[in-house]
C-alpha cells in the first residue's frame, strides 16, 4: 500500500505555513507561472479549446474499457508488451521482474507522477537497482531526499540559492548559483547515468488508442534520452491517459504546454510506437506498458467521474490561494493541490485523506484555468458533503442545526445577533475560535445592526 501522510495534514500545514522563506518561494513562482499562463492564452480562443478538450475526455472516459481493450491490440501489433496493473503492488512488482529477467543494475527514469503515486524507486531501490531521477527538477528532490512539492515543477519551493547548496553539497560542484552553470553541471552529472543504464522508465501524458502510441511531452530532452538509450523501455501510467483518436493530439498539444509551463509547444514531444525495428539502429529492444488501476475505475459511472479528464498540468495549483501558502508538502501525497485534494481521497479512499477536500476556499480560481473544464471546486464540495455525512457530525451538526433554525425565527435572530455582538469582542470569542484567528482577523461586529439603526432614525426626514 502506498504510504500516505494525509492523515496529518493540520499538522504538515501548521508547519508549512509558518516557513516564511517557503512561502515567498512559492508566490513569486506561482504568479510567474500563472501570468506566463495568461499571456500564452491571450492568443488562443481558450474557451473553444477548452471545450473540445471536455467533449474528448467526456468520450474517453465514457468509453474507457473499450479505448484500452483498442489501445492493447494496436500495442501489441506494434510488438509492445501491455500489462493491467489493478494495485501498486502489482505494477511494481511486474516491473521488478522485467528488469531481473534482463539483469538490470541501473536505470534512468523520466518524470512521472504514477511512479511517484506508486513509490516505485524506493521499491527498486530496496532490492538493489539503482534508479536515477533524470528530470532537472526530480534530480534535485532525489538529492535532497524528498518529494515532490508541484505536479510539473517538483522543486518549486526551493529557491535557486538552495538548489546551489544542495547541488555543491551532494555533487560537489562549484557553489554557484546561476542557473545556466546548474543546468550544465547537473547535465555532465547525468550524462554518465544514461550511458550506463540497461532500463528506461517514463510517464505517458496520452495514450492514443487508434494506433497504440505512447506521447510523451517535456522540455529537457531526459525523456527521450530514458526511452531510446536503452535496451528496455517501461512505461508506467494511469488507464485514463487514453484517448481515441490521433487528430486529438491537436487540442491537447495547444493546451497542455501552456497550461503548464506558459509556452506554446513543449520543446519535445515523443510518439512511441514500439522497440526498435532491425532496420533502427537506436531504440530499446523492448517496450512494456504498465496501465495503472489504483481506483481509478471506481470512479466510472460515479458523480466523480469527471476527476479522471485531468491532464496533470498543475495550473490549478498556481492559482490556488491555499497552495500558494502551505506548498505541495502539506497535503501528504504526490498529489497536491485543488485536484490533489480530490485525487487522494478518491484514489486511496476518503479515510485516508479526510481533510484534504477541505483544503481550499472554494473560490473557483482552479475550475476557471483548468484546460478540460473540470468542475474542480464544485467536486470538492461535494466531497465535502460526503465526508460529512459519513460522520455524525458531533459539535458543528449541532452548531449549523441550531444556526437555521435562528435565520428562520426573526425573534431568535434579532437576540443572538445581539448576543453575537456583545462576545466577539471578549477575549472569550477569540480564544473559542483559535483555529480561525490563528491565521486571520476577527471581524469586528459593529455596535449596532441595520435594523436597529433604521428604527432609531425613522421618522427624521
Amino acid at each position: 500500500m502506498t504510504e500516505l501522510k494525509s492523515r496529518n495534514f493540520k499538522r504538515l500545514y501548521k508547519k508549512e505555513i509558518a516557513d516564511q522563506k517557503l512561502r515567498a518561494n512559492l508566490k513569486k513562482a506561482t504568479i510567474q507561472a500563472s501570468d506566463k499562463r495568461n499571456d500564452s492564452f491571450a492568443e488562443v480562443d481558450f474557451n473553444f479549446l477548452r471545450n473540445e478538450a471536455k467533449k474528448i475526455k467526456q468520450e474517453s472516459v465514457s468509453h474507457l474499457n473499450d479505448l484500452l481493450s483498442q489501445f492493447e491490440d494496436r500495442a501489441h501489433k506494434n510488438n509492445c508488451t501491455v500489462f493491467y496493473a489493478e494495485s501498486p503492488e502489482k505494477a511494481n512488482a511486474y516491473i521488478l521482474e522485467v528488469a531481473r529477467k534482463n539483469a538490470v543494475k541501473k536505470i534512468v527514469k523520466s518524470k512521472s507522477m504514477v511512479t511517484e503515486e506508486i513509490q516505485l524507486v524506493p521499491f527498486l531501490e530496496k532490492y538493489g537497482i539503482e534508479t536515477v531521477e533524470t528530470d532537472l527538477g526530480e534530480y534535485i528532490i532525489q538529492l535532497a531526499g524528498e518529494t515532490p512539492s508541484h505536479i510539473t515543477a517538483p522543486a518549486i519551493h526551493k529557491s535557486r540559492t538552495e538548489i546551489a547548496q544542495l547541488l555543491h553539497d551532494k555533487i560537489g560542484i562549484e557553489l554557484n548559483d546561476d542557473p545556466a552553470f546548474l543546468t550544465g553541471e547537473a547535465r555532465k552529472a547525468l550524462r554518465e547515468k544514461f550511458l550506463s543504464a540497461e532500463m528506461g522508465i517514463s510517464g505517458a501524458n496520452f495514450l492514443v488508442a487508434e494506433n497504440g502510441t505512447v506521447v510523451v511531452v517535456e522540455n529537457e530532452g531526459n525523456a527521450r534520452l530514458s526511452t531510446s538509450a536503452v535496451k528496455v523501455h517501461v512505461v508506467v501510467t494511469g488507464i485514463e491517459k487514453v484517448i481515441p483518436r490521433f487528430s486529438d493530439l491537436r487540442i491537447f498539444m495547444r493546451l497542455l504546454g501552456r497550461s503548464a509551463t506558459g509556452q506554446k509547444l513543449t520543446s519535445y514531444v515523443s510518439l512511441i510506437r514500439g522497440p526498435r525495428t532491425d532496420k533502427e539502429k537506436d531504440g530499446p529492444e523492448e517496450v512494456h506498458i504498465v496501465l495503472l488501476d489504483n481506483g481509478r475505475s471506481r470512479l466510472l459511472g460515479s458523480e466523480h467521474q469527471e476527476v479522471l479528464h485531468c491532464i496533470r498540468c498543475g495550473a490549478c495549483l498556481n492559482v490556488c490561494p491555499v497552495y500558494r501558502n502551505i506548498g505541495g508538502h502539506a497535503y501528504g501525497s504526490v498529489y497536491p493541490g485543488p485536484i490533489g485534494s480530490l485525487v487522494t481521497p478518491l484514489f486511496f479512499g476518503p479515510e485516508n485523506a479526510p481533510e484534504l477536500p477541505f483544503a481550499s476556499s472554494l473560490c473557483g480560481n482552479c475550475t476557471e484555468v483548468c484546460p478540460v473544464g473540470i468542475s474542480i471546486h464544485h467536486q470538492l464540495l461535494a466531497m465535502r458533503q460526503e465526508i460529512k455525512s459519513e460522520t455524525k457530525g458531533g459539535l458543528e451538526k449541532f452548531v449549523f442545526k441550531n444556526f437555521r433554525k435562528t435565520m428562520l425565527r426573526p425573534q431568535r435572530y434579532r437576540l443572538f445577533s445581539r448576543l453575537a455582538r456583545i462576545f466577539s469582542s471578549t477575549p472569550i470569542a477569540r480564544k473559542a475560535i483559535k483555529g480561525w484567528t490563528d491565521y486571520r482577523d476577527l471581524p469586528q461586529l459593529p455596535s449596532r445592526s441595520f435594523r436597529e439603526i433604521y428604527k432609531s432614525n425613522k421618522g427624521k426626514g
